[in-house]
């Protein structure tokens, strides 16, 4: 009687091992099949999974096909947000007739877009570190033409704070800071000169852009012209993102604000610098063409030239002083006089009351103006040693920034109306910031090499 009841018992038993061998083959056939999704999604954003062993990065290749395409590419993503943002003055003087706004108004459309484009540096500049780069630069590129073409159907001030101001800020925002860091992962001795190359891509963009305002938006009005930018930008935009690559694998845990950056001297001085820089440095970019048309008396076409000389010698300004970095002095050395001239020459505007000399003005701080805007993520990037963290590192200190470029404009333009239209105010207190921020910096630069005077830094 209890030998049938073993064979059962251990029929049972062993019919339970079955199931048991089969339940857990069966689990394992999912496991896997989870994991081979997640690898192909990841492999799509070219996103190396968090579980796979990787051995550490080779050194930047600085060149070779792979490392100039992202320069490449970093130019046309640059070309596409601050050439943008840098054609706003050619936008200005259309917005204040056609939506019957203050000049002080309408330059705060333009600074909400420079404000957003440094603010949400933080975010997007983490999500590279993180792994993230193509998912939240695809966001970028979408909200960005999507805010071109919302624009182009706007009829109120508020459409347009809304779409050019607040949706393209957002959009540029998700794709400046992580492209820019990059296209500095690539490389080493050559950095400061790919970084400024790609940083030309705001030139590019100052020039195609307004020319294209200029001949189409009396042609085809304002809707048309605007979707034509919109085409543009989404043709670029496409090739940009198709080429784009991180090369770093990701660094998926850690805070998204490195608060350890705020213990270093010259990290926390080279920040408090650049927001006095920022605060004064487009003042001249918004507001040249109404200087010269209500100072010096010039027509609407001899002002819309000087926006296209302070911008087109700005390729010039951007790459000199990269490439003298990179062969002789550093970033942080050469940022300084850029940032100290530009200071200087926005106190010599005061005395400016002919073309000639409203020409020379435009010509010389457009190329030291232009030196600060490349220079500033270049040496920022360089006070960031662990490539790992440069998302994030470069990521705060644009959104710090980003404060000086909403108030900056706005401010001058109130200057300028408590002083009955006249400009000597404001250019003496961009000036000031400026000069004020140049010294900053020297101090940052002494926190990095000590009281040596001809250190590379």
């Amino acid at each position: 009687m209890n030998k049938p009841q073993q064979d059962s018992i251990g029929g049972v038993s062993g019919a339970s091992t079955i199931d048991n061998s089969q339940q857990k083959s069966a689990d394992a056939s999912i496991s896997e099949k989870a994991v081979n999704r997640r690898r192909w999604w990841h492999r799509i954003w070219h996103v190396p999974l968090d579980d796979e062993h990787q051995p550490p990065p080779p050194p930047p290749p600085d060149g070779g096909i792979v490392a100039w395409t992202q320069v490449a590419m970093g130019h046309l993503v640059v070309f596409n947000t601050w050439g943008f943002v840098n054609s706003f003055g050619v936008f200005q003087p259309y917005y204040t007739g056609a939506l019957r706004q203050s000049r002080p108004n309408i330059s705060w459309i333009g600074s909400v877009q420079i404000f957003l484009l440094f603010g949400v540096g933080a975010f997007s500049g983490r999500a590279l570190d993180a792994g993230r780069f193509r998912p939240v630069t695809l966001a970028g590129y979408i909200m960005h033409v999507l805010g071109i073409f919302l624009t182009s159907v706007s009829t109120q001030y508020w459409h347009v704070l809304l779409t050019q101001g607040f949706l393209v800020g957002i959009g540029n925002g998700l794709l400046f800071c992580p492209t820019i860091s990059l296209v500095g992962t690539y490389f080493s001795y050559r950095k400061s000169f790919a970084m400024g190359v790609a940083a030309a891509g705001s030139t590019t963009g100052s020039l195609i852009y307004p020319v294209v305002i200029q001949k189409l938006l009396p042609v085809v009005g304002f809707g048309w012209t605007v979707r034509i930018l919109g085409f543009i930008t989404l043709f670029t935009s496409s090739l940009a993102f198709s080429l784009l690559k991180p090369r770093l694998p990701p660094r998926p845990s850690g805070p998204m604000v490195d608060w350890a950056a705020f213990k270093e001297p010259a990290y926390v001085l080279y920040c408090v610098g650049a927001f006095l820089n920022f605060l004064g440095l487009y003042f001249a970019f918004y507001y040249i063409g109404a200087y010269a048309r209500d100072v010096i008396d010039l027509t609407y076409q001899e002002s819309i030239n000087l926006i296209f000389i302070i911008n087109g010698v700005g390729y010039v300004g951007r790459i000199l002083p990269a490439i003298i970095a990179d062969k002789y002095i550093g970033a942080l050395n050469a940022i300084i006089p850029c940032a100290f001239g530009s200071g200087a020459l926005l106190f010599g505007w005061v005395g400016v009351h002919d073309e000639g000399g409203q020409i020379a003005f435009a010509v010389f701080y457009g190329l030291f103006a232009s030196g600060v805007q490349s220079m500033f993520a270049i040496a920022l990037s360089s006070l960031t040693k662990d490539l790992g963290k440069i998302g994030t590192r470069n990521g705060l200190c644009f959104t710090i920034v980003s404060i000086s470029t909403l108030i900056g404009p706005p401010t001058a333009g109130v200057l300028i109306g408590q002083d009955d239209g006249k400009y000597s105010h404001a250019q003496a207190y961009c000036g000031s910031t400026m000069v004020a921020g140049s010294l900053v910096l020297v101090a940052a630069r002494l926190c990095v090499t000590g009281p040596h005077l001809f250190a590379r830094a």
